[in-house]
C-alpha cells in the first residue's frame, strides 16, 4: 500500500468515526416545535437572513406573513421579490421610517401599534406556518410598544408556527423567550469607507 492510500484509508476511517458520532446525536433530536428566533446586534444582515428565511419557507409551499415596524413604503429588492409569492404571503409595511426621519414621537407610537395589532393577528393564525417580526426589537428599545404583550403572543401562538424577530437591542426577556438567537457583530463595513447604500445589497 502506499503512502497515498494510507493516507486515504485513515481520511476514509476518520469520516466513518465522524459520521456514525452525528447520526447518533441526529438520532436524538426528536422534538419538532415552532421556534422563537432572534437575529439581533449592530451588524448588517439581521432583516436580510429573515427574509432569507421567508423565502426558504415559501419555496416549501409554507405560508408566511411579513411585518416592517420600521421601513416606509420605499421599495426594496427583498419586498418586491418576496412580492411574487402573493397566494402565500401576507406582507404588511406599517413603519414610517426611523425615529429621526419622523422626529414625532406620537406618530410613531400609533406606528407600532398599528404595526402590533397586525402582528398579534398573524401570531394567532394557525394558517401562517412562518411570522417575520422585522425590526421589532427596535420599537421595543425605543418604548413605543411594552414588551409583555408580545411576550405572551409569541407564547400563546400555534404551536407549530415559527417566528423571527429581527432589530438591534433585543430586550434580556425576549431573548430568554427565544429558541435561536444570532448576534451579528460588525468587522468591516463599507459604509466607513464613504460608500453608499447600493441597490441589491442594502435595499
Amino acid at each position: 500500500m502506499t503512502e497515498a492510500d494510507e493516507a486515504a484509508q485513515r481520511h476514509a476511517e476518520k469520516k466513518r468515526r465522524q459520521k456514525a458520532a452525528r447520526d447518533r446525536m441526529l438520532a436524538g433530536k426528536t422534538v419538532e416545535k415552532g421556534l422563537v428566533i432572534v437575529h439581533t446586534g449592530t451588524g448588517k444582515g439581521k432583516t436580510t437572513a429573515a427574509m432569507g428565511l421567508a423565502l426558504r419557507a415559501l419555496g416549501h409551499g409554507m405560508r408566511v406573513g411579513i411585518v416592517q415596524f420600521v421601513k416606509g413604503k420605499w421599495p426594496s429588492g427583498e419586498r418586491l421579490a418576496l412580492q411574487r409569492f402573493a397566494d402565500l404571503l401576507m406582507l404588511e409595511v406599517m413603519g414610517e421610517g426611523f425615529t429621526w426621519e419622523t422626529q414625532d414621537r406620537a406618530r410613531d407610537v400609533a406606528a407600532a401599534e398599528r404595526a402590533w395589532a397586525t402582528s398579534a393577528a398573524f401570531l394567532s393564525d394557525a394558517r401562517l406556518s412562518l411570522v417575520v417580526l422585522d425590526e421589532l426589537n427596535i420599537v421595543l428599545r425605543d418604548g413605543a410598544l411594552p414588551l409583555p404583550p408580545v411576550l405572551e403572543a409569541l407564547a400563546k401562538r400555534p404551536p407549530k408556527q415559527h417566528v423571527v424577530i429581527t432589530g438591534r437591542n433585543a430586550p434580556p426577556a425576549l431573548i430568554e423567550a427565544a429558541d435561536l438567537v444570532t448576534e451579528m457583530r460588525p468587522l468591516k463595513h463599507p459604509f466607513r469607507a464613504g460608500v453608499k447604500a447600493q441597490r441589491g445589497i442594502e435595499f
